[in-house]
């Protein structure tokens, strides 16, 4: 999931580099769509270790 989303962030910084703005914004909606997913993933794991599997 991460690597998709630095994927996209790349891609967006490069086509805003060549001066496709449209292509760099659609490509800055899925880093942050693809990002935001995957901090929720990473801090519900990290909760669902802490309530049931606490030693």
């Amino acid at each position: 999931m991460l690597r998709w989303s630095m994927s996209f962030i790349i891609l967006a910084v490069v086509s805003a580099i060549i001066g496709f703005t449209k292509a760099a914004g659609v490509f800055s909606e899925i880093y942050q769509i693809l990002f935001l997913i995957f901090i929720l993933i990473f801090l519900s794991s990290l909760l669902i270790d802490k309530l049931f599997f606490e030693k």
